[in-house]
């Protein structure tokens, strides 16, 4: 079965178990997984898209402008792809939805007039990737690293932090990777705020750099560090106990495991490195796919892991971060945004090494 008839099957039987005649998608992300890959923006920073699909038990539809629907259908593809288009002109009102749908008991991806509200249904299909999605997704994570690792080489003292946020995004955006999230402290600023905005401040000695890249609707996350001099005793200590709460993290992140359980391993690790209560000052991430974090793991979380769901964890102690994306494998996990060449802290969990990123010194 192809990835496309995966999904239109995986929809119908979401449907049977909600007891309803439709699902309408109107979210970015959802267009994109529904689609194999096709982009509804235009505003990137909105979360709905311009266009809308609405899938029945046996029909699917494309509701969109006369804008979109040249776009749609000889670029993206969604003609051959069997979605019947339903167009209206961009000065009219939208009826094509409710046309379609009376009489139909409707479900939607983000609330709308008169729908069951599947959010939270969706967003868990979203991270059931196929082996398509694993694949691009390899490539994403590779770009992405790429990325990461040009920019944050070219960061030098003096730069203000909207300048290194302007050399990560170009690096991305050449790639072709939507730099949807794009964080930068420096200095004092990377231990008061866990979701730092860059701003005017200029570069003394640190850096911290945050990049969730999208491309064809598939979101990788990496973070990494660079210090000009030599790395204080205590960051240094801190940068290897996120590294060996981030460690265990991915080694618990097995198919069959309960994510609360992978959770209480982790805040158990946050335990032993002599950082109990950090864990609470911050998400610490959870399945990726088609939204940086499709949902946030918490304690007591019931989700199992899959085999082929990608995570993204991103543990923080305060003045540090890891974080990478992750493809669960069958046998073993693999680290998506891995640098080759990058500083590494080994860390041994249950009799498994892992090598996790530490921050690189610039002397």
């Amino acid at each position: 079965m192809s990835e496309f008839d995966t999904k239109q099957e995986r929809i119908r039987t979401l449907l049977a178990e909600q007891n309803l005649d439709a699902l309408l998608l109107s979210r970015v992300s959802s267009f994109a997984w529904a689609t194999c890959g096709a982009a509804s923006y235009i505003n990137t920073a909105s979360s709905d898209g311009v266009g809308s699909l609405l899938i029945t038990s046996d029909q699917h539809y494309l509701i969109t402008t006369n804008i979109e629907a040249p776009r749609f259908e000889q670029e993206e593809g969604l003609a051959r792809q069997g979605w019947q288009f339903r167009i209206h002109y961009w000065h009219e009102p939208n009826r094509e939805i409710a046309a379609l749908t009376e009489k139909l008991k409707l479900g939607a991806d983000m609330p709308y007039p008169g729908a069951v509200d599947l959010s939270s249904q969706v967003a868990r299909l979203r991270a059931d990737l196929t082996l398509e999605e694993g694949e691009r997704f390899r490539n994403l994570g590779k770009l992405s690293a790429d990325s990461m690792e040009a920019a944050i080489r070219a960061v030098r003292p003096g730069m203000s932090e909207h300048q290194i946020a302007g050399l990560l995004a170009a690096e991305a955006e050449q790639r072709g990777v939507q730099a949807i999230v794009n964080l930068v402290a420096t200095d004092q600023r990377i231990y008061s705020f866990r979701h730092p905005l860059p701003t005017n401040k200029k570069m003394e000695k640190y850096a911290l750099l945050v990049l969730c890249g999208r491309q064809r609707g598939l979101v990788s996350s990496v973070t990494r560090l660079i210090y000009f001099g030599r790395l204080p005793e205590d960051l240094r200590r801190k940068a290897e106990a996120v590294a060996f709460v981030d460690a265990a993290f991915i080694d618990h992140t097995r198919p069959g495991m309960v994510l609360g359980q992978v959770f209480e391993h982790a805040t158990i690790a946050y335990a032993d490195a002599g950082f109990t209560e950090e864990w609470h000052l911050h998400h610490q991430g959870g399945p990726a796919g088609y939204e940086p974090r499709e949902y946030i793991a918490v304690p007591g979380m019931p989700d199992k892991v899959k085999a082929g769901q990608a995570y993204a964890w991103n543990p923080s102690i305060t003045g540090t971060k890891s974080e990478d994306t992750i493809l669960v494998g069958v046998e073993a996990n693999e680290v998506l945004t891995a640098m080759p060449g990058w500083p590494a802290i080994p860390v041994l969990i249950n009799g498994r090494e892992y090598s996790r990123p530490g921050i690189l010194e610039v002397s």
